[in-house]
């Protein structure tokens, strides 16, 4: 391993798990922009390895949902939707180009939602932490 790769896995060792699930959104992201660029330039090898990619990241995080979580199964049925889309995507290709921007949509959303929440837990314990030491 280069120092670059001992780095890079040392820095996703050291993230709190708000910042892992960003990533992953960040990284399901890219891969449909990179889906959407490769369909327009007919490099359906790129294309069908960013769609790849995607469907793991989604199936990483519906398996890592908590179901005793109510919201969970909401959060199931949209990652569902997503791996349909996803399949249908892969199936019809410039046909279906359409449906890239809204999976990117989709997850933005998630992950948006995701920064924000993380970003309101902060601010609440950064406020307890604040009175209780006064």
């Amino acid at each position: 391993m280069n120092g670059y790769q001992k780095y890079k896995e040392q820095s996703v060792y050291s993230m709190s798990g708000a910042e892992l699930l960003l990533l992953l959104y960040d990284e399901a992201i890219k891969r449909m922009k990179m889906a959407e660029y490769a369909l327009e330039d007919k490099d359906y090898g790129v294309f069908d390895n960013s769609i790849t990619r995607t469907v793991r990241i989604v199936r990483y995080l519906n398996s890592i949902l908590d179901m005793e979580q109510p919201i969970s199964e909401e959060f199931r049925r949209i990652y569902e939707y997503l791996f349909y889309d996803l399949s249908v995507i892969r199936a019809g290709r410039d046909r279906r180009k359409e449906d890239i921007g809204q999976v990117i949509r989709v997850l933005t959303e998630f992950r948006d939602g995701f920064e924000e929440a993380g970003r309101q837990v902060r601010d609440v314990r950064m406020t307890t932490t604040r009175s209780v030491t006064g």
